[in-house]
Formats: C-alpha cells, sequence, structure tokens
C-alpha cells in the first residue's frame, strides 16, 4: 500500500471534527466510506464530508475489497465485536478509546489482535498532541530530577460542554460504556501516566454514586505505585453541585514541578531552578490528526505501532480497580 484506505464504523457526533475530516487530511491516508445504523444520518455525513461511500450496515464496509483499515468509532459496547469482525475480514483496526468496557473484554481485543496477521491501534490520540509530547521529552530529558509525585483532579458537573453530545447519553450507560463520565474520559489521562511512568505496580481505589438519579458511580478515587517509584493520586467527581470545574495535574519533581490540564486549557507551567515558564501549545483543528497520521504510518510499515492493546488492557486495569465493585 502506499496510503491506507478508511472506513469509518460508527460515524457519529464525534467524527464530525476531531476524527473524521483527519482521515482525509493525513498524509498516505483516504477515507472511503462511512456507516451509521441510520442510514440517513450517514448519508447526510457523506454528502457533507465528500466521502464517496456510506452505509448502514457494517458488514459493508467490512466486505469491500477497497478498505484496508477499519476506524471503530462506535460506543464501547460494540468494539470487541467489531474489531474481530474486521481482523476476521483482512481490515487493520484502529479502535477508540476506551478499548472497551472493562479489562475481560479488553483481553479478549488483545488477543484478537495478537492471533491476527492485522494491525490494531487504540486512540489514545493525546499521545500525539504537542502539549504531551512536550512534557515526556521534559521528564525524559531530567531537566526536572526524578519525578516523585502526581496529582491530579478533576471536578465537574455530570452536564458540561466538555462532553459531546450524542442522540443517547450513552456514556453514563454502563451496559453501554462499561460505566460513567470516568470511563470516557480517564483512560486519556491514565494511558498518558503509562507513557510517562512505566507499569504501575500497585493500584487501588474506589468510587461511589453521589448524585441519585445517576446510573453509575459519579465519583472516584484512585492511587497508583509506578516502577519507578513515581506516587499517583487521582480524584475525579462528575457530580459537581456548586457548578465547580477543575482539571488540572500536577507532576512534582526532585528539582521543580510541571503543572497542566488535560482537556481544558493549552497551558503548560514549568517551574524549576531556572524560574516560571508557561507555554501555550493549542490543539490541532481536527484533534485526532496527528494520531491518525503515525496509525497510518504503522498500518504502511513505516512506524512503530504508536498505542497497542497491551496499552488498552493496562488502561482498563486501572479502571476496573479504581471502581468499586458492587
Amino acid at each position: 500500500m502506499d496510503k491506507v484506505r478508511w472506513g469509518i464504523i460508527g460515524v457519529g457526533d464525534v467524527c464530525e471534527i476531531k476524527s473524521g475530516p483527519g482521515f482525509q487530511k493525513a498524509p498516505n491516508s483516504e477515507l472511503i466510506s462511512v456507516m451509521r445504523r441510520n442510514g440517513d444520518k450517514a448519508k447526510d455525513f457523506a454528502d457533507r464530508h465528500g466521502v464517496p461511500k456510506w452505509s448502514d450496515k457494517a458488514e459493508t464496509l467490512l466486505e469491500d475489497p477497497d478498505i484496508d483499515a477499519i476506524y471503530v468509532a462506535t460506543p464501547p459496547i460494540n468494539h470487541l465485536e467489531y474489531t474481530q469482525k474486521a481482523l476476521a475480514a483482512g481490515k487493520h483496526v484502529y479502535v477508540e478509546k476506551p478499548m472497551a468496557r472493562n479489562g475481560a473484554e479488553a483481553r479478549q481485543l488483545m488477543e484478537a489482535a495478537d492471533s491476527s496477521s492485522q494491525k490494531v491501534c487504540v486512540a489514545h490520540y493525546r499521545r500525539r498532541l504537542p502539549l504531551f509530547m512536550s512534557i515526556d521529552k521534559l521528564l525524559k530529558s531530567g531537566e526536572l530530577g526524578q519525578p516523585r509525585h502526581v496529582s491530579l483532579q478533576m471536578i465537574q458537573p455530570d452536564r458540561d460542554p466538555l462532553i459531546a453530545l450524542s442522540d443517547e447519553n450513552w456514556r453514563v450507560l454502563p451496559e453501554i460504556s462499561g460505566g460513567g463520565l470516568f470511563h470516557d474520559l480517564a483512560p486519556h489521562q491514565l494511558d498518558l501516566m503509562l507513557q510517562y511512568f512505566g507499569t504501575a505496580e500497585v493500584i487501588q481505589g474506589f468510587s461511589l454514586k453521589r448524585n441519585a438519579s445517576s446510573s453509575c458511580d459519579d465519583c472516584v478515587s484512585g492511587q497508583m505505585r509506578f516502577s519507578n517509584d513515581v506516587l499517583f493520586q487521582g480524584h475525579w467527581d462528575f457530580a459537581s453541585t456548586d457548578r465547580t470545574v477543575k482539571d488540572t495535574c500536577k507532576i512534582s519533581c526532585d528539582l521543580g514541578t510541571i503543572t497542566f490540564s488535560f482537556f481544558r486549557s493549552p497551558t503548560l507551567v514549568v517551574k524549576g531552578i531556572k524560574g516560571i515558564e508557561t507555554s501555550n501549545y493549542d490543539p490541532p483543528q481536527h484533534i485526532q490528526q496527528p494520531m491518525i497520521e503515525a496509525v497510518s504510518s504503522y498500518f504502511l510499515g513505516d512506524g512503530e505501532n504508536p498505542c497497542d492493546t497491551q496499552i488498552g488492557v493496562q488502561v482498563m486495569d486501572m479502571i476496573d480497580a479504581f471502581i468499586t465493585q458492587r
């Protein structure tokens, strides 16, 4: 192949700006077909975005010989099924995060990938954004010495502009998403912790439901010890009754600190022996495009896997460990 010809299964609202156009604009990449169960909406997306083909059946894309790779953009309930079917059909797969609803499903997906000759990547796309790549580079440079402690706080109401709108609020339906907003947003954060600090050797936590009308736990607290002895403490609250909004992460090192936001601000604040340095990293228009470019290169044999299924399993193991089993 000299380019990857893509099909999207589950071309919903998240594909409008965040990901869909990235498949058209990335080098060596072409979006040729989209699928949504609502055929009218699939056709509308194809017409507006200049996509040649559309369908209301996933099988149409899976059986299309013109398609090399499938982007599984459905809610998590379908990730395992469509990944297995795409691999069986001889397609590479780029699967949305979280990789599955829980660790058990994630392992099944990883086993399917391991037993296939096709390639699979997980859409932890923030690891390819300039802000988070700069943090990774800074930590690896040793400029601030050894990292010691991470403190993460995320607080917001259950309804917030940060959460993409959808026809059905599936993100808070555990049978579809695996849990609540924690399952939707925390995978990005936990994935970056893995990228920065390696394997988590000890993982423990608990959760509770503060909003009585919620169908899942909306407050989560977790701790981890990484293999390099970095200690992590995280607190997530998606039931803020006073409309408090907070999205902060602070990495404390021997010689300074790194402070940033995962979702709400492009500002990076580094405090070291040279003083305080503030930098801004505006995200790209299509936030997944850098990751799509890396995935396409990997599928073409020109690069390493930017996020493999083993990482996806580790993220789901963290999430499972943080959620109280009832």
